[in-house]
């Protein structure tokens, strides 16, 4: 959703009607979503789920134990079916599903990595498109001896670092971003937090003149001048005067995972929020220059009236969820386009918090807007997700140091009914009789049975035939009696009651047979 930020009296009556409740909020866009455009005829992609989103649950199982502060997982494909896991001292690590993690780093820039504080570090890696015969992969660190983001090209087969490009971020340590990936375009896009500290006191969000709060997108093929990059001709600030033309996405607070959705190419920015707080962005393939609000908005709130600028127009996110009930930060993943699980998680997008453990999954709707549900928990700490070349998910947490394969699971299919029930009352003013016939419509004979269903609070057992009733907090239960124990295949069996009320008559709405639901006749 596009919004354009007006100024004086009318401001805070904006301001006012966009506070929403303190719970998450998926946010449907005045414009049709990104992926709308690849929807198919009947407004459903055949690569999505077809089980509701409230349906479904997510699982994790740890494979692998020992790592020192995982930060990133990427996956070459290059038939190996490994993980790289990048750890925050500098070190990156190899895991495969048949041979678990390897001992030995795969390689090691400890020697050129400032990992002070809590979020410095090693934090990102990317590889090359061609990186099966280019043995070329691309690193995000914060950098001795002071700490500076920088983007480094390093060659596996020849053990070499290359230092691309770096930005100051010495007077503090957080808010650091790290994400790198390339996007369908085969350009590297790399996420850089504000600068730190808190409120963004640089007011880098919404600054062009500098990298900081923003998501930058390289070309990183060949070098341009005195440049170690090139910077694409379509980038949305080229030729703006005082604009760093690296910039495609501005006013970001700490945009630690991105990812792009491998159907249709579109962005999803999970950035992390100040105080009340945190966000998903979706932004369509090829839409650079938007301003995603920080540190004007967070969220859907005005952050700082002093930080909006006049006329200038922000992107909303498309799902928010506060910063209560021990929420801390979100972990932006993937979404799902994979085989094993699509018919429960196509289409969707999955993020989780990194204290809270709580996980949701963001669709489109198919009318422009999307859907959102908490679908379960994953482990303490998650840090970063990670897909291989067959399509496998896993997450690495943090302190815990694990790597955990991701599954997926649907709704238990209920056993068909084997039963039915038919209810026959008659009422008066403070009483009924019931008839209620069972019948088996299961190939077995059911040999010794109890039925169960529930009773208003208002009404008090009298009597019963043709078996053992008892009442309790509402519930009634009636147990066979020795001369009708067994029901046949097709058969039936005849029971009744006696009870008082007070008005209530209405039957009710479920019956079960040794614990199993029983159909009632229409």
């Amino acid at each position: 959703m596009l919004r354009r930020r007006w100024t004086g009296p009318l401001l805070l009556g904006l301001s006012l009607t966009l506070v929403v409740p303190l719970s998450a909020s998926a946010s449907p866009p005045a414009e049709a979503s990104p992926g709308a455009a690849a929807a198919d005829s009947v407004g459903q992609r055949a690569d999505e789920a077809s089980v509701p989103l409230e349906d479904v649950t997510v699982a994790t199982e740890q494979v692998a134990f020992g790592l020192r502060r995982p930060t990133a997982v990427e996956a070459p494909d290059d038939g190996t079916n490994r993980l790289f896991i990048t750890e925050k001292l500098g070190t990156v690590r190899v895991y495969h599903p048949d041979t678990g993690l390897e001992a030995e780093p795969l390689f090691d820039i400890s020697d050129a990595v400032d990992p002070s504080g809590n979020e410095r570090g090693l934090l990102g890696i990317a590889l090359a498109p061609d990186f099966t015969e280019s043995q070329e992969l691309y690193l995000a660190y914060t950098a001795l001896p002071d700490g500076a983001v920088t983007l480094a090209r390093y060659r596996l087969d020849r053990g070499e670092l290359e230092e691309l490009l770096s930005q100051e971020h010495a007077e503090y340590n957080n808010h650091n971003g790290g994400q790198l990936a390339f996007g369908p375009d085969d350009h590297l896009y790399w996420s850089i937090g504000d600068g730190g500290g808190s409120g963004d006191p640089f007011d880098a969000g919404q600054r062009l003149d500098t990298l900081l709060g923003k998501i930058l997108r390289l070309d990183v093929s060949g070098s341009c001048g005195e440049l170690a990059y090139c910077v694409p001709e379509d980038n949305p600030f080229v030729g703006v005067e005082g604009a760093r033309e690296e910039i495609w996405l501005y006013g970001l607070r700490n945009p630690w995972r991105f990812s792009f959705d491998s159907a249709d190419g579109s962005q999803w920015i999970a950035d992390v929020g100040q105080g009340r707080w945190e966000e998903v962005n979706h932004l369509a393939p090829g839409e650079g220059g938007h301003n995603l609000g920080w540190s004007c908005y967070e969220g859907l709130e005005v952050f700082d009236e002093d930080r909006c600028l006049p006329g200038e127009v922000y992107t909303d996110p498309v799902f928010t969820y506060p910063l209560t009930g021990g929420n801390c930060a979100v972990i932006g993943g993937h979404v799902y386009r994979e085989e094993e699980f699509a018919d429960l998680m196509g289409g969707t997008y999955v993020a989780v918090d990194y204290c809270s453990y709580r996980t949701w999954g963001l669709r489109e709707d198919g009318a422009g807007g999307y859907h959102a549900a908490e679908i379960g928990e994953m482990p303490t700490q998650v840090t970063a997700f990670g897909i291989t070349s067959e399509g496998d998910w896993y997450v690495v947490n943090d302190l815990p140091g694990g790597l955990h394969r991701v599954t997926f699971e649907g709704p238990e299919e209920e056993e068909p009914s084997t039963c039915r029930v038919d209810w026959n009352a008659h009422t008066w003013a403070t009483g009924l009789t019931a008839e209620i016939t069972i019948t088996n419509t299961g190939t077995e004979p059911v040999s010794g049975w109890s039925l169960g269903f529930a009773l208003g609070a208002d009404h008090t057992l009298v009597s019963g035939w043709n078996a053992a009733f008892s009442h309790s907090d509402g519930v009634v239960t009636a147990t066979n009696a020795p001369h009708n124990e067994t029901i046949a295949p097709q058969g039936s069996v005849s029971i009744g009651f006696l009870a008082s009320h007070s008005g209530d008559t209405s039957p009710p709405g479920r019956f079960s047979l040794n614990g199993a639901a029983c159909a009632t006749a229409d």
